[in-house]
């Protein structure tokens, strides 16, 4: 049953993959020969006229971008959230639902399997590629930066590791939803709305202290990446939060399978 997973969801992840891949590539072939003496003055002015709090909903209060390294503690690693958290949303969101659509859940029926197995193989199959993108980006990132210079190897992997902890959270949640209803496209709005409010909320609450109390209810909250940058270490209570939440919509996730009728 995992082995028919990894093959059907194959495609896809090689798709978001290269995508991602791709884009950094470009990053670490261009980024050079955009930051030279001359721009990284005029970049440092061009910052000193944005506000404080925009720059701290970017890291660009803890960083500069006159490297690649600091580029991906500011922009890089925000876009490596939002692209991966809408790759994991997706797959959350149809990787239960198109055996309805595609009319397999009849064949999976009829085989001596039980709907809690089906679930299993599902979440191990995308647990498997949430982690094995954020690997394969990290190894990538990691020889694009040994080319571009010096930079902070425990800082980098940590700053690497991060992703993983909204990503679940987000796979798992997108899961859920989907046990509440049979169309794909329905869910795959709402999934993607998780992942852009979730992220809208996020940058919000940077902008101001009136306002910070949004962080809470902000799935990439969990990927603390500030807390990493500040003290090269990851926070603990985003990890325990992350399993907490992950374990509970797992849960949830099967016992609504279970009570859903499969069209």
């Amino acid at each position: 049953m995992l082995k028919r997973e990894l093959k059907v969801n194959l495609k896809s992840f090689i798709i978001w993959t290269v995508l991602l891949i791709g884009m950094f590539l470009v990053v670490f072939l261009v980024y050079p020969s955009i930051v030279n003496s001359n721009n990284i003055e005029m970049m440092d002015e061009m910052m000193k006229m944005f506000p404080s709090e925009m720059l701290k909903a970017f890291n660009m209060d803890l960083s500069t971008i006159d490297s690649a390294f600091g580029w991906l503690k500011t922009e890089g690693f925000i876009f490596v959230l939002l692209v991966v958290g809408c790759y994991c949303s997706i797959l959350g969101s149809t990787i239960l639902l198109k055996e309805e659509s595609d009319h397999t859940i009849e064949y999976l029926n009829s085989l001596p399997i039980t709907r809690n197995k089906i679930v299993i193989s599902k979440v191990l199959c995308g647990l498997f590629y949430i982690v094995l993108m954020i690997f394969l980006l990290t190894i990538f990132n990691y020889i694009g930066l040994s080319f571009s210079g010096k930079f902070d190897h425990k800082q980098y992997f940590l700053l690497s590791i991060t992703p993983i902890f909204s990503s679940i959270v987000i796979f798992f949640f997108c899961l859920l939803l989907s046990t509440f209803t049979h169309k794909n496209k329905r869910i795959l709005g709402m999934s993607l709305g998780v992942v852009f409010i979730s992220y809208i909320l996020y940058t919000l609450s940077s902008l101001s202290k009136e306002v910070e109390f949004l962080k809470y209810i902000s799935i990439f909250t969990l990927a603390d990446i500030r807390h990493v940058i500040l003290n090269t270490s990851i926070n603990p209570v985003m990890i325990v939060m992350s399993v907490i939440l992950s374990t509970l919509f797992f849960i949830l996730a099967l016992v609504r399978y279970n009570k859903k009728e499969l069209l």
